[in-house]
């Protein structure tokens, strides 16, 4: 019995050596070029922004930790569904159509679409209509790329890989008009990096949505401990101070 003490004794004294670092690791999808929620510091190399700030916070109070894995935004869904990655944390809306092959926190924050014109073009444009019959862009994989091209009204929409190949062309005068999150493009236009675009103040956005953390279908275990994260993190606010950290308004 006192050999049995002994060897109990050193297994916990063992136990309690172990690093916290053996914490559970979870790869998260995110985007290089979707700043203010997600995108490429080139000073450290590393992915930042809102959601990447959202996912580990949500990690160290649910008890996992996060290596953020970056790609391209039509990548993301593919990821996760073939286990390359484990969450997706971007500025992804909770849509239907993605619902049936992913399962979605707890909405986070809300806008719509913006619009985008060359600073020489001084029209108002209040509605999709008025650019009815012209060629206007949208970032691939979008729930925008694909409710402009349902609409019917235009003479091509071009899907581009990342909102910055969206600004560069509406910048060079290559295309009429661009659409994409509102909070993206405003943000990349206060950067400086496109003089020759302007954001259109007065459009009213047609697809509105929410950003939420996405999981594998069926994984509950993970999506109750994200959903319980994010509600302490909201009530805490340790969420509304994320937003004003990166320029954004904190939603009520």
């Amino acid at each position: 019995m006192k050999r049995f003490g002994l060897a109990a004794v050193a297994a916990l004294a063992m136990a309690a050596m172990m690093p916290v670092s053996a914490q559970q690791v979870l790869k998260v999808g995110s985007t290089p070029t979707g700043i203010p929620f997600t995108f490429l510091d080139t000073k450290t190399n590393s992915i930042q922004g809102i959601m990447v700030d959202l996912v580990t916070e949500v990690g160290k109070d649910a008890g996992f930790n996060v290596q953020i894995e970056p790609m391209q935004f039509s990548a993301l869904i593919p990821s996760l569904t073939s286990s390359k990655i484990d969450i997706i944390a971007a500025a992804m809306f909770i849509t239907a159509p993605r619902k049936e092959v992913v399962d979605f926190s707890d909405p986070i924050y809300t806008y719509g679409e913006g619009l985008v014109v060359p600073k020489s073009d001084t029209k108002s444009y209040a509605t999709q209509d008025d650019l009815k019959g012209e060629t206007v862009g949208a970032q691939v994989g979008t729930a925008f790329v694909d409710a402009l091209k349902k609409s019917g009204l235009f003479a091509e929409v071009k899907a581009y890989d990342t909102i910055p190949d969206i600004l560069r062309d509406v910048n060079t005068g290559r295309l009429k008009a661009g659409y994409a999150d509102y909070p993206i493009l405003a943000y990349n236009l206060k950067q400086g990096g496109f003089p020759e675009v302007r954001l259109v103040d007065g459009y009213k956005p047609v697809t509105v949505g929410s950003v939420g953390i996405g999981v594998r279908k069926g994984d509950t275990e993970l999506l109750g401990k994200i959903n319980a994260s994010l509600a302490k993190l909201k009530a805490n606010g340790t969420i509304d101070k994320i937003l004003e950290k990166w320029g954004q308004k904190a939603q009520g």
